[in-house]
């Protein structure tokens, strides 16, 4: 009789093994793989003109970003207004101790680069309701496109000064890499900005 009972208990428990796998994978699929947030990132950096500086700037913001272009624009403007800020005050101190109008002159370029991305950034903060494809959403995100070739430009004209009235020099080279590493970071803003105005258009 004992024999019998555990023969029994045996094969009930053998049966719930087959059982409830076969009642999970009906009942509880497995999640769909989810979408590579970094893959977005790259896709998108390829889109500009230094995607390896793009990519490696950007990433480490891929899972709030997520595959938000509107959020990636807003990132990218971001990080290049952080360089943009600090090379500014980099330049305003070796302004007060060099007596070269090309370096103020720099100085005045780079702080108004600044204040053309601030504007773009509040600009895409005021979108958030947007919907992209109004007539309102192309308004605005024209401005913004202006205002980060306007900072562009800015940038570009700072370098032309320095690299024709300059001596060359330490001074001259340090400034020179330091703008040209904020024109980067503004470039790719501004391609990430373009292709969120075009697709959203």
């Amino acid at each position: 009789m004992g024999s019998k009972h555990y023969t029994s208990m045996f094969l009930y428990f053998v049966t719930l093994l087959f059982i409830f796998p076969t009642i999970s994978a009906v009942r509880f699929p497995l999640d769909p793989t989810p979408t590579n947030d970094l893959d977005f990132i790259r896709t998108s950096c390829n889109a500009t003109l230094y995607p390896d500086v793009c990519y490696t700037s950007l990433s480490g913001y891929a899972s709030a970003v997520q595959d938000n272009p509107a959020r990636l624009a807003k990132l990218a403007i971001g990080v290049s207004l952080s360089h943009a800020k600090y090379t500014a005050g980099y330049l305003s101190k070796l302004s007060r101790a060099s007596a070269s109008a090309a370096v103020r002159d720099c100085v005045s370029n780079v702080r108004d680069a600044v204040e053309q991305m601030r504007g773009s950034l509040r600009q895409l903060r005021e979108m958030n309701h947007r919907r992209p494809g109004a007539p309102a959403f192309r308004f605005q995100m024209s401005n913004v496109q202006t205002w980060m070739s306007a900072a562009l430009t800015d940038e570009e004209t700072c370098t032309d000064g320095i690299t024709e009235e300059m001596e060359d020099g330490e001074t001259k080279t340090a400034i020179c890499e330091r703008v040209a590493d904020v024109k980067r970071f503004t470039s790719n803003a501004l391609a990430l900005v373009n292709t969120y105005a075009n697709n959203g258009a």
